[in-house]
């Protein structure tokens, strides 16, 4: 009896160890399937190539000045007698702003008429007495030599006329100087000197200054890239002068347009200037410091609102790029040591990296010049995730604005190169 049930238990304990083994060799086999598993194909957000016409600007920083600064300065000494004009205040050509005493201009002006009076009573004598001795000369009452001494006294006396009627008109310029108007029409600046002071001691005194502010010129660099590829355009520029561009300001306010030559300033608060400018004039050479030619602009100021000094940034409408271009978002390119790729997903899910050359900046937007076709998708947000013919789940990227906005910030110059200017993202 005790040895069967010694059997039993031995055979009972047996058995639960090869239960035992067999679970966990179960589970075993079970974690090691699950470990071999393939992770899931990484989520990222696609968006399309869109071909599409896009506005792109070459946008520079320019400096405004007036289109006619006139220094107005004392050109002759003495002390300021008054100020005619208000500081700050719109002056008329012609008109008078400021007086310096001539007590002194006066004076030698009169001296002058008395100097010119003397000189022409002597030149009178000396002709009565050149006509006496050639007639006695023909009579041969006096010498040769005294007829020829009549005629060197008569011919000085001339020339000493001449002499006093310079002196009376440089006596009168320097009375006319104490008198001093503006050349132009314009902006008057602050007086420089002020009433009561000895001006023209040492040079030149500078009182003021007017500057023409309607229309106001604008200068501004222009990169050697892009002008080149404007160069057609900016050899249309003869003849552009004051007159033509106060006509084409008419035709502007009227909403026509001049060869997408226009230009648009904005202010340095960000808002756009109501009037468009046009382009006058080119500089002759590029500066090899910075790589850039100057140009300047002119725009209608009829309020006045822009002044000399004023910074703002000019917006010229491009040509070489924008027409039926191919646009994918910005974060989509992957930039690797100059050079740019996009993930192209293909209609079996699958990653490939596909080498492009880009062009400009718009917006939040990048010019495609090669690479890709309008209708692929390209992924625009986990592009860390993807490698080259990896398998992907895909959805579509929950907010595409591939023209930019047409804000202040959009349509920045870019030139198709290895790396975007700096203030282009």
């Amino acid at each position: 009896m005790f040895l069967v049930r010694l059997k039993h238990n031995f055979g009972m304990v047996v058995g639960a160890g090869v239960l035992l083994a067999a679970v966990l060799q179960g589970g075993c086999a079970e974690s090691k399937a699950k470990s071999s598993a393939p992770p899931p194909p990484p989520l990222v957000q696609v968006a399309p190539v869109i071909r599409r016409d896009v506005p792109l600007f070459i946008e520079a920083l320019g400096s405004l000045d007036g289109f006619v600064n006139a220094d107005i300065r004392a050109r002759v000494r003495g002390i300021l007698a008054a100020q005619r004009y208000k500081d700050g205040s719109t002056v008329k050509e012609g008109q008078l702003l400021f007086t310096i005493d001539p007590s002194e201009f006066q004076i030698a002006v009169d001296s002058a008429k008395a100097a010119l009076a003397r000189a022409e009573t002597a030149r009178a004598h000396t002709q009565a007495v050149l006509e006496r001795r050639r007639g006695l000369g023909a009579d041969k009452v006096v010498s040769r030599q005294e007829v020829e001494d009549a005629e060197a006294a008569a011919l000085d006396a001339a020339d000493q006329v001449r002499a006093a009627a310079a002196q009376l008109r440089q006596a009168t310029l320097n009375l006319s100087y104490t008198a001093i108007r503006s050349p132009v029409s314009g902006v008057a600046g602050l007086a420089q000197v002020r009433v009561g002071n000895l001006v023209g001691q040492d040079g030149p005194t500078l009182l003021t200054t007017v500057s023409q502010v309607d229309p106001i010129r604008v200068s501004f660099p222009m990169g050697e890239n892009d002008y080149v590829k404007a160069a057609e355009r900016l050899k249309r520029l003869d003849g552009r002068d004051l007159p033509w561009a106060q006509a084409q300001f008419k035709r502007l306010a009227g909403g026509g347009l001049i060869d997408d030559d226009d230009i648009e300033l904005l202010l340095s608060d960000g808002t756009t200037y109501p009037h468009r400018g046009v382009i006058v004039a080119v500089n002759r050479q590029i500066d090899p410091s910075t790589g850039t030619i100057a140009l300047q602009a002119l725009f209608p100021n009829p309020g006045n609102l822009l002044r000399p000094g004023q910074y703002g940034r000019v917006r010229l409408r491009r040509h070489d790029a924008g027409e039926n271009a191919l646009l994918v978002p910005e974060k989509a390119l992957i930039q690797v040591q100059g050079s740019y790729s996009l993930a192209v997903v293909g209609a079996d899910h699958r990653v490939a990296l596909r080498r492009v050359e880009v062009g400009p900046t718009t917006g939040i937007s990048r010019i495609i010049v090669s690479g890709v076709k309008a209708g692929e998708l390209v992924v625009a947000e986990g592009v860390q995730k993807v490698s080259d013919g990896v398998a992907v789940q895909s959805q579509p990227l929950a907010e595409v604005r591939p023209t930019g906005g047409g804000g202040a910030n959009s349509g920045l110059s870019g030139t198709p190169a290895s790396s975007p200017p700096s203030g282009q993202r």
